[in-house]
């Protein structure tokens, strides 16, 4: 196990990530120019992620800047308690030692997700996609450069160039300690790894995110925000897949025509329910199971709820667990909505856009968790550590 490097060690080495990143923003601009040019699938939403531009590479700069001005996650004492016969017991915040990252066409994901888990005190491991295989090559050489720089081995950050079936195999037996894996992308690759990891695992899980029309709706504002919510950026988990209608909002069938023609102005495939493919004239969906689906792409399934019951049932029958939103004037409503509704993210009045660990104040995720244990929603640094007991006595026994 690597011992726990100092802060001020860690610090510099993000601090030095930085500057590596603006000094070589050409190079590595060009290098995934390749990456895009050798990217022969069709999959809009995977091309998009793998694309570095310049807004990119600023919002990894800033990412090792915020991440190095953040307080040390590790060794936060969390709970103390004097027992009856004077010892002395504290329980604080602990790196997990080794962390490792599965994700796909994303070398963001390289820069962001590494330097959480290098900041929090963790080697990491850092098992990308073949489709961004040169852009994520390029910057792991500058995590090295920079730990270099500051005489720190450069095993902290290693980068996994498996294929799948050395992925399994790695996952089932590994060839060196792993204490956590996060894998980050679509469904097949989180069940993927559940099935073949011999560690914990924190699944950054689908999105299928709803927004609910409440009969008390803002409609301008509920416009707008599924507006946003679908067609921003269709390739991430936190976009908008579907709407439901409260048939109590007066003349609830004019927000639907007008909700379907603004995003059909986005070339945005509209589907509805039985009640609103009569109001709008767009095609009905098929069967019900499309509402489990999440769609990563311009399409949208609109349909209608009578009360806010059902809304709120319907919502925790399909959606992924990730984000919901209500839109509402009544707040006690929208409080007992956001209560009852079983997501990491509840929202009222607001776009499902923002379920992000640099929107909600954390600098950065490492991804987000739909599960329960043991962080749910955005992994910012200081929920990438586990806890450790210290217990200072006298001779005390039992």
């Amino acid at each position: 196990m690597n011992t726990l490097l100092s802060i001020e060690k860690r610090n510099a080495v993000l601090t030095r990530m930085a500057v590596l990143l603006e000094q070589e923003r050409a190079i590595i601009k060009s290098v995934n120019q390749q990456d895009m040019t050798n990217y022969s699938g069709d999959d809009l939403a995977m091309e998009k992620r793998l694309l570095v531009d310049d807004a990119k590479i600023d919002g990894m700069i800033l990412s090792m800047q915020q991440l190095a001005s953040q307080e040390d996650p590790v060794g936060v004492e969390r709970f103390h308690f004097t027992h009856e016969n004077g010892m002395k017991i504290t329980n604080k915040t602990a790196a997990f030692g080794t962390i490792m990252i599965i994700y796909e066409s994303r070398p963001d994901v390289t820069v962001e997700a590494g330097g959480i888990a290098f900041k929090s005190g963790n080697k990491i491991l850092l098992k990308g996609g073949k489709e961004s295989l040169l852009s994520n090559l390029k910057i792991v050489s500058l995590w090295h450069q920079a730990l270099e720089e500051n005489n720190i081995s450069t095993n902290w950050v290693e980068y996994l160039n498996y294929n799948r079936v050395e992925t399994q195999a790695f996952l089932e037996n590994p060839t060196q300690r792993v204490d956590l894996i996060v894998p980050r992308g679509g469904e097949q690759l989180i069940a993927f790894t559940k099935k073949h990891a011999t560690c914990p695992v924190i699944v950054s899980g689908r999105g299928n995110n709803f927004v609910y029309v409440n009969a008390e709706a803002d409609v301008e504002k509920a416009i707008a925000i599924i507006i946003n919510g679908k067609t921003t950026n269709i390739g991430v988990c936190n976009a908008l897949d579907k709407v439901l209608i409260d048939t109590n909002l007066p003349n609830w069938e004019v927000l639907a025509k007008q909700l379907t023609t603004e995003l059909q102005k986005f070339n945005v495939e509209v589907l509805g329910d039985k009640a609103v493919a009569k109001a709008t004239g767009v095609k009905a969906i098929e069967n019900e199971e499309i509402w489990y689906e999440e769609f990563l792409n311009y399409k949208i399934v609109i349909g209608t709820v009578n009360s806010n019951e059902e809304a709120i049932a319907k919502i925790n029958k399909y959606c992924g667990g990730h984000s919901a939103s209500i839109i509402t004037k009544n707040d006690a409503l929208a409080q007992e909505f956001m209560e009852q509704v079983d997501c990491a993210a509840v929202y009222q009045n607001a776009s499902t856009r923002f379920t992000d660990g640099g929107q909600f104040g954390l600098g950065g995720e490492l991804a987000i968790s739909t599960d329960k244990l043991h962080q749910r929603g955005p992994i910012g640094l200081q929920h990438l550590v586990t806890n450790k007991w210290y217990i200072y006595g006298e001779g005390q026994i039992r």
